[in-house]
């Protein structure tokens, strides 16, 4: 199992710890997102710091060695049953070429990723989460006790990553590849994404291109740049392909709970390893397409970014406001079982089961009550945990929606406008 460090690793805890996604059974409140059992999915921690480089580079890797093509100088049998005369050396070294498998790599491919890195690569940054503390005789001194990555998208100095590279932070600090160092400025961030927006002011900046995510398919080569284990020298390089398209992963948590869900998230097996956060996943021509956030720890090559049409209306808006508005529905759910079906007495096979309502909410004023059974939200029916909080956040504050209950085996429909999620 390999390893990734998790959201808030400190100086002294680095090497080794994780933040995993455990079987969970229980319910979170929607509009908002709810529980479940998840991979041992973990956020791709801005906490690397030097010590987790040294215990990096202790680590020694084995290396297999492929076997060589090998040629028989058999002759073949004719049709007549007659024996052809052996093969010559000049033969047998053109079978053996031509036995050799393909190499995995084509020149080309490799020409295109460096390209694709000469043209990005100045625009990733290192962010330094800096803290504040008192040394002795009081001195205020600021600690690293963390770093992510960034990609610069504007001229003006404006920088996507992820919150929880900058969550927490007392100062920022911002290091380009040629090494100029730039303290910055948090515009906003979006807890509920995992993004963030921040701003460094300094002239000729280098600017990555933002591309279209919709254009991706599945095999289509990528490359994923970042602060790997916080290593000196600058960003590390990985490429892979895309894996898959829109999946959903619920990130984790503060502690040991659950965290939202992430939706229409890139599958690659680009490796992303600790530092990676907030870096660019880029296409061959070298636009980003995602923002790297997530990696596993119970699966080799499994990562994910959240993809640029996700992203570029969200980042967008955190420029403008300072946050986003996420659309509130306001009940705490679990979903429903056997069991429970039996219990309520309600004749759904499935849906979200109301376990309690926010008094101040959306809920509330429509009347859902806790032991209601949602089992469809616009004629959707809810068949896993993700559907009702997804559907939720695909609407804005002021829509209304239209939930199909079971209450005690009677089916009705009930109108919710939704309101502005709460901030905390």
């Amino acid at each position: 199992m390999r390893h990734h460090l998790s959201r808030y690793t400190s100086p002294a805890m680095l090497v080794g710890l994780i933040l995993t996604i455990g079987a969970l059974a229980g319910c979170s409140v929607t509009g908002g997102s709810s529980k479940t059992p998840g991979a041992a999915i973990t956020a791709i921690s801005e906490r690397s710091t030097p010590a987790a480089t040294s215990a990096a580079a202790s680590t020694s890797t084995a290396s297999a060695s492929q076997p060589t093509a090998q040629v028989a100088e058999a002759a073949a049998s004719t049709a007549a049953g007659a024996t052809a005369p052996a093969a010559s050396s000049t033969q047998v070294a053109a079978a053996a070429a031509s036995a050799t498998p393909a190499a995995t790599t084509s020149p080309d491919l490799s020409t295109q990723v460096r390209a694709v890195v000469q043209q990005v690569k100045p625009a990733v940054v290192q962010i330094t989460n800096l803290d504040v503390q008192l040394e002795q005789f009081d001195k205020p001194v600021s600690v690293s006790t963390g770093v992510g990555t960034g990609v610069i998208y504007d001229s003006s100095g404006l920088i996507l990553t992820n919150n929880h590279v900058v969550e927490g932070a007392s100062k920022l600090q911002v290091t380009l590849v040629d090494n100029r160092t730039f303290p910055a400025k948090l515009v906003g961030a979006d807890p509920q994404t995992d993004l963030a927006v921040v701003k460094i002011d300094g002239d000729n900046l280098p600017v990555a291109q933002l591309g279209d995510s919709g254009q991706l398919q599945v095999g289509d080569w990528v490359v994923a740049i970042g602060n790997a284990l916080a290593l000196p020298g600058g960003p590390t390089v990985t490429a892979g392909v895309v894996a898959a398209l829109g999946r959903t992963v619920q990130a984790p948590g503060e502690g040991n709970s659950p965290g939202p869900y992430l939706y229409d998230l890139i599958q690659t097996d680009a490796a992303i390893n600790p530092g990676n956060s907030g870096g660019p996943l880029l296409n061959l021509a070298g636009q980003v397409v995602g923002l790297n956030t997530l990696g596993s720890t119970s699966a080799e090559n499994l990562g994910f970014a959240i993809s640029m049409k996700t992203v570029k209306p969200l980042a967008d808006e955190i420029v403008k406001n300072g946050k986003v508005d996420h659309a509130y529905l306001g009940v705490a759910t679990t979903m429903l079982t056997p069991a429970l079906k039996v219990q309520l007495g309600v004749n759904a096979s499935q849906g979200a089961v109301v376990v309690s309502v926010d008094p101040t909410s959306p809920a509330e004023q429509a009347g859902l009550q806790r032991a209601d059974v949602i089992a469809a939200i616009d004629g959707a029916p809810i068949k896993a945990e993700p559907d009702l909080p997804l559907a939720i956040d695909s609407h804005k504050p002021g829509d209304t929606v239209t939930l199909t209950i079971d209450r005690g085996g009677k089916q009705m429909d009930v109108k919710v406008t939704l309101g502005s999620k709460p901030t905390s």
